[in-house]
């Protein structure tokens, strides 16, 4: 999807063709619905934050100056909305404890991983994310998942592009750990 196409589209909107908008749901409701539910980890929650995102989006159409990517004022307008959210109904989250313990060596690490199929590499890799921090997974989501450059995720985020470079490298350690630890427990069983 080319910028382009969303600021053509944004323009026909505020021109009055108000029907165009169903034009930048579709394009990207599934990412507002992931950092959503990453975030509140909770369907029912994703689905009323990323409603809330496209009518704010909507709303405050006329305020995109166009400085940035039309995605990254969405996303950032959907991160802030799950993060009001979130608050809003005191969730609290348990952080993953960084635990000292003997390194299993990198290639034992990835020799377990390549010899599980594709669907239980899947479900190894979902459950380890469900474990981190919702601002972790949006970290991952948006880096991985979507390949948004660290300067969109700091915009989108509000985090310094410093700090996401350290966030992610130490979401990587978390997940390496994770693994090992999962490794470790087939192993043992």
């Amino acid at each position: 999807m080319e910028p382009r196409d969303d600021i053509h589209v944004i323009e026909k909107v505020i021109a009055g063709d108000t029907a165009a908008f169903a034009m930048v749901v579709n394009r990207h409701k599934d990412l507002v619905f992931t950092i959503a539910m990453n975030i509140s980890r909770n369907r029912e929650d994703a689905e009323e934050i990323a409603q809330d995102t496209f009518v704010k989006a909507f709303q405050k159409l006329g305020s995109f100056r166009k400085e940035s990517r039309f995605s990254t004022w969405l996303y950032r307008i959907a991160y802030n909305e799950a993060i009001s959210m979130v608050r809003k109904n005191r969730l609290t989250t348990v952080a993953l404890e960084e635990e000292i313990t003997e390194a299993m060596p990198e290639e034992e690490v990835e020799t377990e991983i390549a010899g599980m199929d594709g669907s239980e590499q899947k479900t190894v890799v979902r459950e380890i994310l469900a474990r981190l921090p919702e601002t972790d997974q949006v970290l991952v989501t948006l880096y991985y998942m979507d390949n948004q450059p660290v300067s969109e995720i700091s915009a989108i985020t509000g985090l310094g592009e410093s700090n996401v470079k350290v966030r992610l490298h130490r979401i990587r350690k978390k997940l390496y750990k994770e693994l090992e630890a999962f490794i470790s427990k087939k192993n043992f069983v």
